[in-house]
């Protein structure tokens, strides 16, 4: 299956040699803190059969939208951008209006990421209404860093704004408390996500690490991964591969290299599905290339 085309849904994009610098990565990052632009990112991910890629902030800085969809409309291979406004804030409404004109911004990401929180917001009545606009633009909100709360915060989000697609980022990476009532609730939010089907999983972040070394091996990932497949099916996960931050874990090709060997194990028609079919359907983004698939 390795000729299906692929989507990456999460990759992220900066320039540490700006003269304003970048808030992320810090400058102790050896292994990340250098120019991650779609020049490299082409050289990793293009021989391995990803014909475009979608840009999730890494920056809160407002204007940081900006450079990102400029960084973008110079290459095709950016089919669009995941931003940042603060939600709940008098300003949202009017930058909102602002980067939405530009067909490549598909979105915000909102969760447990620069002093924000998902779980604390969801109760404000302005917060819900900024999500609404965002609904209402047809635009998607993904969420970071995921935690028991967050989960549980999608699921009362969900039920404010019924309308808002809302795409659950590197579930995979989610520290589990043992087994008990904590895990037994995580499970049972999962599982009435599963009945919202606008919302949508990223089986990305996959590797991780086990006893100071990152397993290579699908044997060690697969029951998690199982999980995530029995809850959600083929129609609701899609692929991403968190470039640069996934090289702290592994190369390019060994992090695609687990999720294909999962998939080899499924038909060809679900491989396409999360390879890119279901990322159509959460983010609606936009061809820019021949060799894109539709």
């Amino acid at each position: 299956m390795n000729d299906i085309p692929i989507i990456d849904t999460h990759i992220h994009l900066f320039d540490p040699t700006r003269p304003q610098g970048i808030p992320w990565p810090p400058k102790n990052n050896a292994k990340l803190y250098r120019p991650a632009l779609p020049p490299r990112y082409k050289s990793l991910a293009v021989p391995l059969g990803i014909k475009g890629a979608i840009e999730v902030e890494c920056s809160a800085w407002l204007e940081d939208n900006q450079w990102v969809l400029d960084v973008a409309a110079s290459d095709p291979i950016m089919v669009g951008t995941i931003g940042s406004l603060e939600v709940g804030t008098p300003e949202f409404r009017g930058q909102l209006e602002r980067f939405a004109r530009n067909p490549l911004f598909r979105g915000i990401r909102h969760g447990n990421l620069w002093g924000r929180n998902l779980a604390a917001s969801v109760g404000k009545p302005e917060f819900i209404s900024d999500l609404k606009a965002l609904a209402q633009a047809g635009l998607v909100l993904d969420t970071a860093n995921p935690d028991l709360a967050l989960i549980e915060a999608i699921v009362k989000l969900s039920d404010k704004v019924p309308s808002l697609r809302i795409v659950i980022d590197h579930l995979p990476k989610i520290t589990l408390p043992p087994a008990g009532p904590a895990l037994d609730a995580y499970r049972a939010n999962l599982r009435e996500i599963h009945q919202r089907p606008q919302i949508y999983v990223k089986m990305s972040a996959v590797l991780r690490e086990d006893n100071g070394r990152i397993p290579q091996d699908l044997a060690f990932y697969r029951p998690r991964l199982d999980e995530i497949w029995e809850i959600f099916g083929e129609d609701r996960i899609v692929y991403g591969s968190d470039w640069p931050n996934s090289d702290q874990v592994g190369e390019y090709h060994e992090v695609l290299a687990i999720v294909r060997a999962y998939f080899a194990t499924k038909t060809r028609a679900q491989a396409e599905k999360y390879f890119w079919k279901n990322s159509v359907a959460a983010y609606r983004w936009v061809k820019r290339d021949p060799s894109q698939p539709s």
